[in-house]
């Protein structure tokens, strides 16, 4: 459950909680339905979290986080399809960013009730079928995991440090576009003076 509320935060970390309701549900076969409970669960509560932050912060905070044309497309896919754009993003896995999504609800005053039930739906959707499928295969993905875990391993560190260099990255650029090109008329700064 912990590990749901992580995942479904402003701090996503993509696919662990895919990964380890598979590889509980490997291990335990008869307890996979717990699992997909507890994921979606987790799930929820860290879903509601982000909710919360949304509804705080507004439209005006949420433009803040998001690039002015991210944001746009979002509140128009919200105002659109509403229910639908909370259920497909929850049930749809990694890569796919859940969050704004999530900030976008809180943002625009979606009524509790119906978050629940597209984020519970989705979740529960996604976490049962991969809790099935890990209970069903559980042989073979720890054949697959003895066999090439080392680069498993190194590939995930790979992508890791290249999702980082890519974030710190955009974060640089973003950050030299808010910078006006044209300084103050009124006279130097007190840095230069």
């Amino acid at each position: 459950m912990l590990l749901g509320l992580i995942d479904n935060s402003l701090f996503p970390t993509p696919g662990s909680m895919d990964a380890l309701t598979i590889i509980l549900s490997a291990h335990q076969k008869s307890w996979w339905p717990y699992y997909a409970v507890m994921a979606t669960l987790g799930g929820l509560i860290g879903g509601y979290a982000t909710y919360m932050l949304g509804a705080k912060g507004g439209q005006e905070a949420l433009a803040k986080k998001l690039h002015k044309m991210k944001a746009e497309r979002i509140y128009k896919l919200f105002n659109r399809f509403g229910f639908w754009s909370l259920f497909v993003p929850a049930m749809l896995p990694p890569p796919v960013p859940f969050s704004p999504f999530l900030l976008t609800a809180g943002a625009m005053k979606y009524p509790k009730k119906n978050f629940f039930l597209a984020v519970g739906l989705g979740r529960a959707l996604r976490y049962s079928a991969l809790a099935y499928l890990g209970s069903m295969y559980s042989r073979q993905i720890f054949r697959f995991f003895h066999a090439y875990y080392q680069r498993i391993l190194w590939t995930v560190i790979a992508l890791a440090v290249i999702g980082g260099l890519a974030a710190l990255l955009w974060a640089w650029r973003r950050k030299r576009q808010d910078k006006p090109l044209i300084p103050d008329a009124k006279g130097p700064s007190p840095r230069t003076a």
